[in-house]
């Protein structure tokens, strides 16, 4: 298992909330625009029961500008 799977949708928001973000809007289907006033940046999580998958993950904190390694450490 690599080091961003398993994570479900409650520990990203947990942990982007962390790092100053907050729900902006719904977006389509089941999906969230989260934003960052600090740091002016948007990123889309979308609404899942199951693990997110590693390259979601990736996606989702390429976005935010969030170093994986500080992720995990969240």
């Amino acid at each position: 298992m690599s080091r961003l799977s398993g994570y479900k949708y409650k520990e990203i928001i947990n942990n982007l909330k962390k790092c100053g973000f907050e729900l902006y809007r719904q977006a389509e289907g089941s999906h969230e625009i989260w934003y960052n006033k600090n740091t002016m940046r948007f990123t889309t999580i979308p609404r899942h029961n199951k693990d997110m998958s590693e390259g979601t993950l990736k996606a989702i904190l390429k976005q935010a500008n969030i170093n994986p390694s500080n992720f995990i450490k969240l």
